[in-house]
Order: structure tokens, then sequence, then C-alpha cells
């Protein structure tokens, strides 16, 4: 003989009020994303002729750099044609280093920018100094793709990126020269 089925009770009060309180607070958390949330992003500064001033800067450096381009065929196992890659590479660092002095002459008037200015710039300096411990690299003859320097688990590029596009100077994001 089989067990009596048992009949299934209704879902209780405290489990009915439960799955509403989810529901509320969802539909809560999701109103104030979509319509009072902030939208601006948290890297942008508020002093934008300090930022226009810097894409200026930035895209006269780019358009120095892009006639330093050298699309020929290089010999991996030419240590002459690495030394002269790792020329080049200097070259544009130094443009990039000059551009960062220009931009860093002049602190923006406002506090955030004063605040958050200085990071960008440390950031930008150890992504320079990446480029040059890769030409030495180069210069010693060895072939090896281009590594840089992590913060907190992100490419320090990737953060100087950021910066620049949340602050509208894309010229001034770094330069893509290197990526294999």
């Amino acid at each position: 003989m089989s067990a009596p089925v048992e009949a299934a009770s209704p879902p209780s009060r405290l489990g009915r009020i439960a799955v509403v309180t989810i529901v509320l607070a969802g539909a809560a958390f999701w109103t104030w994303a979509l319509f009072f949330a902030s939208k601006e992003a948290v890297n942008k500064i508020d002093d934008r002729a300090w930022a226009a001033r810097a894409q200026a800067i930035c895209e006269q450096t780019a358009a120095e750099r892009e006639a330093l381009a050298d699309y020929s065929e290089l010999d991996i196992d030419d240590p002459d044609q690495l030394a002269r890659r790792a020329a080049l590479v200097d070259t544009a660092t130094d443009g990039l280093t000059a551009m960062l002095d220009e931009i860093e002459a002049v602190a923006p008037a406002d506090e955030k920018g004063r605040a958050i200015v200085p990071d960008w710039i440390a950031d930008y300096r150890r992504y320079l100094e990446d480029r040059r411990e890769y030409t030495e690299t180069l210069r010693g003859g060895e072939n090896v793709d281009f590594l840089e320097t992590e913060a907190n688990g992100i490419p320090v590029s990737e953060r100087l990126e950021t910066f620049a596009g949340d602050n509208e100077m894309p010229a001034c994001a770094p330069p893509r020269d290197l990526v294999t």
C-alpha cells in the first residue's frame, strides 16, 4: 500500500512578503539607476579649458609621432634592426615625455582636477618608463612583446585611456604603437 498523499500547503504569508519585498527593492534600485543616478564619469574634471589644452598638445604630439612611422619589415635576428627600432621608439617616447611635461606645466583650476591629474601624470610616467625598459631589451638583441605595468590588475595604459576618454581628450590616450 502506498503512503497517503499530503496536500500541498499554501505559501506562507512570510514567504509572500519576502518575495514582494525583493521585487520592490529591485524595481526601486533600477528606477534609481536609470533615472536618478549620476551619469558623470568618475574621472571627469570640471576644468574643461585644461582638458581642451591637453587635447591640443596631444594632437600635435600624435602628428609628430605619426611622421616617425616605419612600416618596413623587421628581421628579428638582426641586432642592428632591433637597435634601429629601439631608436624610433625612444624618439617617440621623447615626444610623449615632452607632451606630458607641457601638460603638467599647467594645473587644472578645479579641486578634483588638482587631486586626480597628478595620479594620471604619474601613471603616464610609469608607462613611459615601461617603454624605455622595452627599448633596452631591444638593444640587447632580444625581440620581445612590450609589457607594461599593471595597477590593481589593470594595465596602466587602460587607466590612462579611461581618464583621457572621460575628459574628452582622446589624443592623450597612450599610443598603441608597441602592441602586437
